[in-house]
């Protein structure tokens, strides 16, 4: 993985410290081609991976790569999945079976099971896991995805019900059709990695909140410090300025110092933050490892 990942957050109104400020991004960026001029910026600042939702928007995204090789020949996608709205919404407005039917083929034997409730009363859940799975990829058929993450909406929902089969369901998918590692995002990374050992799922990719003020941090910062330092797995850190209560070179200096961790995410609304940002990484990742 890249030391930088560029996130999409701004894009789509998320913001976990400001409501105000998440409006006002989201009326920013429904125009596309605002979205695009942020990722070409970053991409001029030398940031080649976008870690990203499957919001409905990141199709036309996805499309605008596609449309345009050559200007991207190294351009890499991280999907994240699902997108818990979308889901979240079609439930609201049309029930359990008739939303999963809304994101499942229509055809062949599933749409058979889904018409009768089968697969649900069955507990089927391995084979409506690895069909959304399928269609949530469809966006980005023909670009590079090298690491498929499932959203820690669903991973912290599967911890918390016991689900643990999943994970290796997941993982073996997301292997085994792609090609690509399985990542996981999760607020409580201590809890995960058990599980996952349990799986027998090896040194796994885990992108969790790693900040200087434990914000999002299921446990506390020494617990999460100790397991940084101790367990076997590729952290990913997100979310390390905590939505701007840390400046910027307090927040990534905090990071680069914690031993081990492979990348780190973050998203910006314009090219003087992407740079900073950027240089701020790269920088103190050198006096780190110095």
């Amino acid at each position: 993985m890249d030391r930088v990942l560029f996130g999409d957050n701004q894009f789509f109104g998320v913001n976990h410290m400001s409501e105000e400020k998440a409006r006002a991004q989201q009326m920013r960026f429904q125009d596309l081609q605002a979205v695009l001029d942020v990722l070409d910026a970053a991409y001029q600042e030398g940031i080649r991976t976008f870690m990203c939702t499957t919001h409905d928007r990141v199709a036309q995204i996805c499309d605008h790569f596609r449309a345009h090789p050559d200007r991207y020949p190294d351009y890499r996608f991280y999907p994240c999945m699902p997108y818990a709205h979308k889901y979240a919404n079609a439930v609201t407005e049309h029930g359990m079976l008739d939303a999963l039917r809304m994101f499942l083929p229509q055809d062949g034997a599933m749409a058979a099971m889904l018409k009768g409730g089968v697969a649900l009363a069955n507990k089927d859940v391995a084979t409506i896991m690895r069909l959304l799975i399928d269609a949530e990829m469809k966006m980005f058929h023909g670009l590079n995805t090298p690491v498929i993450f499932i959203q820690n909406v669903i991973t912290d929902l599967l911890l918390g019900l016991g689900f643990n089969d999943l994970f290796r369901v997941f993982h073996d998918h997301v292997r085994e059709r792609y090609g690509a590692e399985p990542g996981f995002i999760t607020m409580n990374v201590p809890r995960l990695l058990d599980v996952l050992d349990r799986q027998g799922i090896d040194n796994p990719i885990v992108c969790a909140n790693v900040n200087k003020i434990g914000f999002r941090m299921c446990g506390g910062i020494d617990a999460y410090e100790t397991t940084i330092a101790t367990r076997r797995f590729r952290p990913v850190a997100m979310s390390v300025l905590a939505s701007g209560a840390i400046s910027p070179r307090e927040a990534i200096d905090y990071v680069c110092k914690q031993p081990r961790v492979e990348s780190i995410v973050f998203g910006a609304s314009g090219r003087a933050n992407i740079r900073q940002t950027k240089a701020l990484i790269d920088e103190l990742t050198v006096a780190a490892s110095g």
